[in-house]
């Protein structure tokens, strides 16, 4: 794995309260990961929603 220049600049905005996410803070790759399982990344949901884990899409929907 490549290491991502912008990572401590991406983990001052990232919500993902997932513990021990490897993708934490390395937006490239936590994209390709949600988008390979039809979800979408912390980043897209508001604080509280993020916190149920639940990325997929219909989630997504109902909360946004």
């Amino acid at each position: 794995m490549k290491a991502c220049p912008n990572k401590e600049r991406n983990l001052s905005y990232c919500n993902c309260s997932y513990p021990g996410c490897p993708r934490k803070g390395i937006c490239c790759e936590c994209m390709h990961y949600h988008r390979q399982h039809g979800e979408l990344p912390a980043c897209y949901f508001p604080n509280d929603a993020e916190k149920t884990w639940d990325r997929s899409i219909e989630h997504f929907k109902r909360v946004v």
